[in-house]
């Protein structure tokens, strides 16, 4: 089983926030946590100085490689960035840079 994460810190969330199935919208200083395994990119986010974690709309996604799932996170990071109650992003809409402006880790 082939498997991987990446966490943005410090997204500070656009006007309208990000959508989550168990909390509704959430605003302001965000981390965004996605999971890649068996084909699926689960994505959740929380206040930054907050517990608890929840799953952003649209979470789980499909994403065939572990290069899609990091693109995927990149694009759900911009999203929340850009507010308006941000879903995770469609695959294939993700940006290749693999580049952003948050603290990024990956676990392997």
């Amino acid at each position: 089983m082939d498997w991987t994460t990446w966490t943005t810190t410090s997204v500070i969330a656009g006007p309208g926030g990000v959508s989550t199935d168990e909390a509704g919208t959430l605003t302001g200083d965000i981390t965004v946590h996605t999971t890649w395994r068996d084909g699926l990119a689960y994505l959740a986010v929380q206040h930054s100085s907050a517990l608890d974690w929840y799953t952003m709309t649209g979470s789980p996604a499909h994403v065939p490689d572990e290069k899609s799932s990091r693109a995927l996170h990149q694009a759900a990071v911009e999203a929340v960035r850009a507010g308006g109650g941000a879903v995770v992003p469609a695959a294939g809409t993700a940006p290749d840079s693999g580049t952003d402006s948050g603290t990024d880790s990956k676990e392997a």
